[in-house]
């Protein structure tokens, strides 16, 4: 898939303020300072489609791009961040639960790990959280130009090795890093590949 336009459509912290669209929906969720807008804008050819900063958390909202006039790419805030405060954690938890459980539009929803860590707790719960309501899902490890070829692997391995504890089937697993734009074909391909699914 090739990106001839990606445009800014709203923000917003309430689902039932999103879109009003049959279009389909890809968003994009993971821990603050994961690499999240830097891949958006990678994706898109747009280097500040997607507010990147050096202080993480700073994705408050619900964020829609129409991509290409045909689906919307979703940047959802991070979680986990724990500067954010008891109160505003617990708003950003209800705002992302709500987009995900209760948004029909939703077809994939990429879930951002850093390659250079072990697995976290707090993603393996999200994970776990995803699989119990059957949101359909995708891990995409961040950073990989941080780290060597076998060392990617290890941690790579290691994480799902770890899925493979609960589950029976993993996830699709894609590979990415925002300076090379590694991994960039194989998502825009993979979101094009069921966009032109038939639909029921």
């Amino acid at each position: 898939m090739k990106i001839s336009s990606a445009d800014f459509v709203v923000s917003n912290t309430d689902v039932r303020q999103c879109p009003e669209s049959k279009l389909p929906e890809y968003a994009f969720i993971g821990r603050s300072n994961v690499g999240k807008s830097s891949l958006i804008n990678m994706l898109t050819n747009r280097k500040g489609l997607a507010m990147t900063s050096s202080k993480p958390g700073k994705t408050l909202l619900i964020n829609h791009f129409i991509i290409n006039a045909e689906w919307y790419l979703v940047d959802l805030p991070g979680y986990g961040f724990a500067q954010a405060g008891k109160a505003n954690r617990e708003r950003l938890r209800k705002m992302i639960e709500s987009y995900i459980l209760m948004r029909t539009q939703l077809t994939n929803l990429f879930l951002l790990i850093d390659s250079r860590h072990a697995p976290q707790k707090i993603d393996l719960e999200f994970i776990e959280w995803l699989g119990s309501n059957g949101i359909p899902f995708s891990l995409v490890f961040t950073k990989a130009d941080k780290l060597s070829g076998s060392r990617l692997n290890e941690n790579i391995q290691a994480y799902q090795a770890t899925l493979r504890e609960q589950w029976e089937k993993l996830p699709p697993v894609f590979v990415t890093s925002s300076s090379t734009a590694k991994g960039k074909d194989e998502i825009l391909d993979y979101i094009e590949s069921i966009n032109l699914q038939p639909k029921d």
